[in-house]
């Protein structure tokens, strides 16, 4: 929807209102062994509207967009809000906001390709996987589009429209050892349409070649051993640590329910050399895997510093939590579909980069280990956490050694943090991220690879 045309919807609003216009569109085509086994293209849409009065919100939404059910949602929300505001005698709340306009229209820079020419893409991938790796037991070849279009307008004078496109290409190889699979996986894309991320499927196929070759090593690699080890944490894992096990222990509304970062304000919760950020959309100059510019609450999108110098500063917010804490919101609050009411979430959250450099961190250990990959992972209130490790290296008398088979890694992240003793200089995103905190949604995690010690599991 035009955001001149829901503007007109403004004079309806008689209490604070949120009013948004939302459709996802998503694609996913899956080859497996070269059989096309998925051909799914989806499209949800409709309108929502939220409403605050006398503490509560009152939600509603509709999946027709049209000027009657548009009016409807937005006097069943205010009537729901009155309804649950007259039950409880609960303090007049001003939420705090910091009003203002974006319109960030992803342009499609490249010509469209058609459904048929994404799967004979595919189909190309596929066919160089087993023209040049015979030995493979299998294969599966993935594509994935999100579409995120939504129109927002709020009472006091918030206005946006905003599309944020991701593609990737997905690809799992497997080999067998003593008559078991041994496989690896790895994500290519981000940010943008198909076409941004990927022109010709040989680009493709140097980083096939390095994937392959690490599932080669891992298919004759071994188990590590199990205890605490001087470990170096990849950018793909120091991002799902730093999202999973520090990151949601800050989200105010877990705070508020009781989560150790509580009483750990203001506080020393990780090694000096460590700052962590929560970035809108652009970090270190460069625009971020899942770029936030104006949230779901229609607060202008800015970085939320959590920990600076080892120094815990801030919760992320939204309007209602920012009011509590006498802060200023950063604009965290976010919605996955219509249907869904914006809750507090990450956007692109990561350990800023170092001084240290890669090589000199892997010399630097006598006997530990260097892991790249996770599979899966959790962690708690507490900020202990376990993650899965589905690619990773012996370090010994700092040379990588043999490569290791699946194991896990696990702690207390708010202990973890003060033994991180080295921060490489780079930089890495990683570009499938997602979270699944009550709806799941896009979020951008990485950072620089960290030396800490850490446990790890065996065989």
């Amino acid at each position: 929807m035009h955001l001149q045309e829901l503007k007109s919807y403004a004079e309806k609003f008689r209490e604070y209102t949120e009013l948004r216009v939302q459709e996802n569109r998503a694609l996913r085509l899956t080859l497996i062994n070269g059989n096309v086994v998925g051909n799914v293209r989806t499209s949800q849409s409709g309108v929502a509207a939220r409403v605050f009065k006398q503490g509560k919100w009152g939600f509603a939404c509709h999946p027709d967009v049209n000027n009657s059910t548009i009016g409807q949602v937005i006097d069943r929300a205010t009537a729901n809000a009155d309804f649950l505001g007259s039950k409880e005698n609960l303090p007049t709340v001003t939420l705090p906001g910091r009003p203002g306009e974006i319109i960030r229209d992803h342009v499609y820079a490249n010509p469209r390709l058609t459904q048929k020419e994404l799967i004979e893409f595919l189909r190309e991938v596929d066919d160089h996987i087993i023209g040049k790796y015979p030995d493979l037991k299998s294969r599966n070849v993935t594509l994935s589009t999100l579409e995120m279009e939504k129109t927002l307008l709020t009472t006091d004078g918030s206005a946006a429209f905003t599309l944020v496109p991701r593609a990737l290409v997905s690809t799992v190889m497997s080999l067998e050892k003593d008559g078991k699979p041994v496989e690896l996986y790895e994500v290519y894309g981000g940010f943008g349409f198909f076409e941004d991320n990927f022109r010709q499927p040989d680009e493709l196929y140097a980083k096939l070649e390095e994937q392959y070759r690490h599932l080669k090593n891992k298919s004759t690699g071994i188990y590590p051993e199990a205890g605490e080890h001087d470990c170096i944490l990849g950018p793909d894992l120091a991002g799902i640590l730093s999202h999973e096990a520090i990151g949601h222990t800050v989200e105010a509304d877990i705070v508020l329910g009781g989560s150790i970062a509580a009483d750990h304000l203001n506080q020393l919760v990780a090694t000096p050399a460590l700052t962590m950020i929560d970035f809108a959309h652009t970090a270190l100059g460069r625009t971020c895997p899942v770029p936030v510019y104006m949230d779901d609450e229609g607060i202008i999108a800015e970085d939320a510093v959590l920990i600076k110098e080892g120094i815990l500063k801030t919760f992320m917010n939204n309007r209602e939590t920012a009011a509590h804490y006498g802060v200023r919101p950063t604009g965290n609050a976010r919605a996955y579909a219509f249907s869904d009411e914006p809750l507090i979430r990450m956007r692109n959250t990561a350990i800023l980069p170092g001084d240290d450099k890669l090589a000199d961190m892997i010399a630097s250990i006598d006997k530990g280990y260097y892991l790249m990959k996770a599979s899966n992972g959790e962690a708690d209130s507490t900020s202990e956490f376990m993650f899965g490790v589905v690619q990773g290296y012996e370090i010994e008398k700092g040379r990588l050694e043999r490569a290791i088979l699946d194991t896990t890694i696990s702690g207390v992240a708010f202990d973890m943090l003060k033994t991180i003793s080295m921060i490489s200089d780079d930089m890495v995103w990683g570009c499938s991220g997602m979270c699944g905190k009550k709806q799941v949604i896009p979020v951008g995690m990485g950072g620089p690879a960290v030396k800490c010690r850490i446990r790890i599991g065996g065989k």
